[in-house]
């Protein structure tokens, strides 16, 4: 059978560091007969070599899924137990050595974290740095015998033997993958790299074939350092949250817990300064909690007894206790990392093209560079062996390792520069077609306003005592937990007498007797059932509902004694996010189920032009639906599971994930941690940025691989020169990339200023 796997999709180089393809989360499930294992294979750089392992475990039975992480180099198998020894002698016949996870790295919260030695290409980062210096060393006396020494065979010889062990130790490991793909008919930058040093050895040019492998291989550790940074900027929230947390035990004493091991419904203490180990509910303490690592918010929030507190926060002010919600492999924090690792799994459309093209690329330069060496020395009178010379400066400039690598780090690095922000992408395909979005449906409660509502304005009603009316309403509402009488009780924070025979009226209001008198605190029907309404207080009421609010009234047997008018006020960000979606040519349009004339009041404040109330969820998707028609591409932002279909059909949705809603985490496209509405607006622009990245990258990797192959053509190029133009414009493309981590998406600072300070020590 033929395995199923995740979609490929390169983070880092194509020829040095990882790249990174998690399985999505339905491709490696658990096994019925024999379990998922997890495999560190060091050496496993790129998605060619991962089509390598996939090629070779296609003819092998008994494999249900394969799941690659190219970013942490693991391999996790679903199979029947008797399929893995076969599995892993096939992988280490296509010259990977897996080792078990275990051996290999340290998981955490169940994200591997590769130490240093799993990321240089199977030897650590010192190890690799002094063979790759005593290389360089011996390639330098290569080629000062060359030079200097007299013309005789025993200083040839001894020249040769050098250049031979500065190439073994700088490339050793490119030959073992070169000769591996060589085997199997594929072209890759290590088969292109053996070929040419080898070729350039047996021609005589053994000082420069030394050269070229010890640069390569040192150029090669520091693309794969530099690529690191995009990979990190993800892997770095994994120390957001601290390894252990102060639990409170069975006997009253507080010790120090693996967070591991601490399970839900446990007390935990946090002091001020402090990371808040896992998510939980506030029990004692009041405190400030700077929550930008998880919603980029730049404001710490204050937090009571109630509130949630998450997993990589920070402490800043006052001792809290909470009790743990959830697991340290289920916090919010754990999640938006694992929903940003499957995000690298989806493969750009961008990506998608450069993959393509990369495919004919390189076959294409490969019989370039033999027909140049077969047809030159007829048609330009070259000797054989400037021919062959020619030849192989033209299989080093063929690799197409700058053009892979131009898309996925710049993708990641968006990605990660998304997540800084609060902005939780969930794949390539939807950073890069955000930009073309021309449209957005806004659902109205908890998008555009606060969703709770709030006291907005109160006055007594004729000639009654104000003081008096207050402290009846507040006895009447704080009898009852009707959302809005809660909103009136705390607009009111006054204390109010006991009501005595309270009595709930259901779908009208409340009733009770107050200091001896009999009241009803109610809604218009109520009042208008019992004759109290005049046409002066009609009026009233006219004015209230036409601005989107609520009115309850307080009235005794004969009279109505006071109004309250309570409304779900808009966010502070909202009209600031409907003027940026504006300025970048977007159109908003407001879907809500709540009624018509509430939805045009709270459009009109947010600065919205359509309105349309009275939606049920089938009616919200046929707006996207009609929408799509009218405008082209169209975005739904909501926050709830009345909104799912229309999220479903828009073609990018926004969740308002309010740190933490599962269903937003799962059913959209992007999840806007903090629920601030401007992050749409954010993520367009990110989108164009992002798009304009890719196409520099791929442009400076296309025309920098043409000049080099017209002068190694003309005969101007050298094999160094090659060796510099393919790291070197490998290097450039990666930088340019890694500027997406550096630029804020504010749109006054036109995305090239530096995050703003507060954020810095949390990323």
């Amino acid at each position: 059978m033929k395995p199923e796997t995740s979609t490929s999709t390169s983070v880092d180089s194509c020829c040095s560091a990882g790249r990174s393809s998690p399985a999505t989360p339905g491709n490696v499930t658990a096994s019925v007969s024999g379990q998922a294992r997890l495999f560190k294979i060091a050496t496993m750089d790129c998605s060619a070599e991962e089509a390598e392992i996939r090629r070779a475990l296609e003819p092998l039975e008994g494999i249900r899924s394969l799941g690659f992480q190219l970013g942490a180099r693991t391999l996790k198998i679903d199979a029947q137990e008797s399929a893995y020894p076969l599995a892993l002698e096939a992988i280490r016949k296509a010259g990977f050595d897996p080792q078990p996870v275990a051996d290999a790295g340290e998981a955490k919260g169940g994200h591997v974290v590769g130490s240093a030695e799993g990321d240089d290409h199977g030897h650590g980062f010192a190890g690799g740095i002094s063979r790759l210096v005593a290389a360089l060393v011996f390639a330098t006396g290569a080629e000062v015998l060359a030079f200097f020494a007299p013309d005789q065979m025993a200083w040839k010889v001894a020249g040769m033997a050098i250049a031979a062990l500065a190439i073994w130790l700088a490339g050793i490991d490119t030959y073992k993958k070169g000769i591996t793909a060589l085997l199997r008919g594929k072209l890759n930058i290590n088969a292109l790299m053996s070929v040419a040093v080898t070729g350039a050895f047996l021609i005589g040019q053994w000082p420069e074939a030394a050269m070229v492998m010890a640069l390569y291989a040192i150029a090669e550790l520091i693309e794969a350092k530099a690529v690191d940074r995009a990979r990190n900027a993800i892997k770095g929230l994994l120390e957001l949250a601290p390894e252990e947390a102060l639990v409170l035990g069975p006997n009253g004493a507080w010790s120090a817990t693996p967070v591991a091991a601490v399970a839900i419904g446990a007390t935990v203490r946090i002091k001020p300064g402090e990371r808040v180990p896992l998510d939980g509910k506030v029990t004692k303490g009041n405190g400030a909690i700077n929550q930008a690592p998880v919603t980029g918010e730049s404001i710490p929030v204050d937090k009571a007894p109630g509130d949630q507190v998450f997993a990589g926060t920070i402490n800043e002010t006052g001792e809290l206790e909470f009790e743990v919600t959830a697991l340290s492999s289920n916090t919010t924090l754990a999640r938006i990392i694992q929903a940003v690792e499957q995000a690298q799994g989806t493969r750009a459309p961008t990506q998608r093209f450069v993959d393509r093209f990369a495919a004919i690329y390189t076959p294409a330069v490969f019989a370039i560079a033999v027909a140049v060496a077969v047809l030159t020395p007829f048609l330009m009178g070259l000797t054989w062996l400037e021919a062959l010379y020619k030849a192989l400066v033209l299989l080093v400039i063929a690799c197409p390792c700058a053009l892979v690598i131009s898309t996925p780090v710049t993708v990641v690095s968006g990605l990660a520069a998304g997540a800084r922000r609060g902005i939780l992408i969930k794949g390539g395909t939807y950073l890069e077609d955000a930009r073309l979005l021309k449209a957005v449906a806004l659902d109205k409660t908890g998008t555009i306003t606060e969703g709770k509502p709030k006291l907005v304005q109160w006055h007594v009603w004729g000639a009654g005592d104000e003081a008096a009316a207050q402290q009846m309403a507040a006895s009447l509402a704080g009898r009852s937990d009707h959302p809005v009488s809660k909103a009136i009780i705390q607009g009111l924070e006054v204390p109010g007498p006991e009501a005595e025979n309270f009595k709930a009226l259901p779908g009208r209001g409340v009733e009770g007797v107050v200091n001896g008198v009999r009241l009803v605190l109610g809604n218009h029907r109520l009042i208008h059932e019992r004759g109290l309404c005049t046409p002066e207080l009609e009026a009233e009421l006219a004015i209230h509902e036409k601005q989107g609010r609520t009115v309850t009234l307080l009235a005794d047997d004969s009279c109505v004694l006071a109004l309250f008018a309570v409304a779900d006020t808009i966010r502070e960000t909202s009209k600031q996010a409907i003027v940026d979606l504006k300025a970048l040519g977007v159109t908003s349009v407001m879907l809500t189920g709540d009624n018509t004339a509430t939805a045009k009041a709270i459009a009109a404040q947010a600065g919205i032009d359509d309105a349309r109330g009275d939606l049920l969820p089938e009616a919200k998707l046929d707006a996207i639906k009609e929408m799509q028609k009218r405008y082209g591409a169209t975005g739904m932002t909501g926050d709830g599971i009345n909104d799912a279909p229309a999220l479903a059909q828009a073609d990018i949705g926004f969740a308002m994930g309010g740190a933490g809603t599962d269903t937003a985490m799962e059913a959209a496209d992007v999840v806007i941690m903090n629920d601030n509405l401007q992050r749409v607006a954010e993520t367009v622009r990110l989108s164009k940025r992002t798009h304009a990245v890719l196409w520099q990258n791929i442009t400076l990797a296309l025309g920098i691989k043409s000049v080099f192959l017209v002068m190694a053509v003309v005969g101007t190029a050298t094999m160094w020169m090659a060796v510099f133009a393919d790291m070197g414009a490998s290097l450039l493309v990666v930088g340019n990339g890694l500027r997406l981590l550096r630029g804020t998406l504010d749109p006054a600072s036109k995305l090239n200023r530096s995050e703003p300070k507060e954020h810095a020590h949390s990323h």
